[in-house]
């Protein structure tokens, strides 16, 4: 944390930084994008460090946080923490996880000679790279959130990560801290096993445990000796209450207790996002107080739980990118008593180009209630098809609207959303960012 940088070192990245902020200034200028990636990729060619020399001038430390779901909002949420007690904060806010959207986001805070004044930098990133970006990063702190199955045709499965991820963080300093949610058996059983200092956060709430496991569910099976589990309940997919009968592994205790605290936003996702937030800020010295107002006054970032006022009528965005993310994004609609639904399905690079994931949600509880669904996006005949396989007849009061262009549907769907409801919207990544730049006419990324 904050070290110094050799002369020759200083003059390369100087001269990296200063190419990187004039390729950002050009890009915006022409109003091509946000400039949240390319920089940091030039830089990167003419330092090939250059993610290693930025991340040894934060002050207080790197804050990183990697996980299927949630390192948008969860980062969000640490920063502005932070921010109200008056510390510098870089954050790669546009949610451009990988290596170069890292280094664009340390350039921001970097003057012309390559110098970066910041006291903390909080990092999302993408948990497929997690092992390639720790050792430049060194992070203070490491915000395991969960682990699913995202994207395919990308990752393998969340063992194979899990593995990938105990075996690079455990060869860290001994100081780091490591912050793994509890409830997931992956990640409980990686804080289980690592030398450093280990904080859980979690659950302890029976009352929100599902009727049942649900279809996208990745992890029953006990990480250590491949035994099923037994779960006294489960929140969300996998992530529960559990204890292996054959070797005696169980969740192991968060360090915060969860019925004590408040939540963000909707949807109970967003209760594992505010303890893995509260339980970082706590240890970084915050007080409990400026915590819990930071989570009563939160504002969401954009395309999570995010609320818009279109027309004089209430849009609410809900990020929908894999099985248990639209799931619980399903659930929220569900429990709502709003009747319009738009979803939209991209198979582009950012998304995953294989959708078959559709098939692993819960539909089926989107279509009994009933209302209008409106379906767009690249892959909207799929869409479409597993909805109408979602219907227990023919004679199932749903009204689907099949709209390819997505300008269109986004008005088709408000024509059919009451003056007094929510439209809710329910997009994959780069459906999103359309979504968005249709309905605010600015660009994201």
């Amino acid at each position: 944390m904050g070290n110094k940088i050799q002369f020759i070192d200083r003059l390369r990245l100087g001269f990296a930084v200063s190419v990187a902020k004039s390729v950002t200034f050009i890009v915006r200028s022409l109003r091509l994008g946000a400039a949240s990636v390319l920089p940091g990729s030039i830089a990167r060619r003419i330092e090939p460090r250059i993610l290693e020399l930025l991340s040894q001038q934060v002050k207080n430390g790197v804050i990183l946080i990697a996980g299927t779901n949630g390192k948008t909002t969860t980062a969000l949420l640490l920063c502005t923490i932070l921010e109200r007690k008056g510390y510098r904060v870089t954050h790669n806010s546009t949610g451009a996880n990988l290596e170069n959207g890292l280094m664009t986001a340390l350039l921001e805070s970097t003057n012309l000679l390559g110098t970066l004044n910041t006291d903390y930098a909080i990092l999302e990133v993408d948990e497929n790279i997690v092992p390639r970006v720790l050792k430049p990063l060194q992070p203070r702190i490491i915000l395991c959130l969960n682990l699913f199955r995202d994207q395919l045709d990308r990752y393998g499965e969340v063992d194979t990560i899990s593995k990938r991820w105990t075996k690079v963080i455990s060869t860290l300093p001994a100081e780091t801290v490591v912050i793994p949610n509890a409830d997931d058996p992956t990640l409980s059983n990686l804080g289980q096993q690592l030398p450093q200092r280990v904080l859980f956060f979690g659950l302890n709430e029976p009352a929100n445990y599902l009727e049942a496991i649900p279809h996208a569910v990745d992890s029953i099976y006990c990480p250590k000796c491949g035994h099923s589990l037994d779960y006294k309940g489960v929140y969300l997919s996998h992530l529960g209450d559990f204890t292996c009968p054959q070797c005696g592994f169980t969740k192991s205790k968060p360090t915060l207790e969860s019925s004590e605290w408040s939540q963000i936003l909707v949807g109970l996702y967003n209760k594992y996002n505010t303890l893995a937030a509260a339980t970082a800020a706590i240890e970084l010295g915050v007080d409990e107080a400026t915590i819990r107002d930071t989570v009563n006054n939160f504002q969401a970032a954009f395309g999570r739980a995010e609320d818009l006022v279109i027309n004089g009528k209430r849009v609410r965005i809900l990020l929908s990118k894999n099985p248990v993310g639209t799931n619980e994004t399903i659930r929220v609609v569900t429990q709502s008593t709003d009747k319009t639904t738009l979803l939209v399905l991209n198979d582009r690079t950012p998304d995953g180009t294989d959708v078959s994931w559709i098939w692993d949600v819960d539909t089926e509880k989107l279509v009994e209630r009933g209302g209008t669904l409106v379906v767009s996006g690249d892959r909207v005949y799929d869409l479409a098809l597993r909805l109408r396989y979602s219907q227990k007849s023919p004679e199932s009061s749903i009204n689907l609207i099949v709209e390819e262009d997505l300008r269109q549907a986004i008005a088709t769907a408000l024509e059919h959303t009451p003056e007094n409801e929510t439209l809710h919207i329910l997009p994959t990544y780069s459906a999103m960012l359309e979504v968005r730049e249709v309905l605010t006419g600015r660009k994201i990324l």
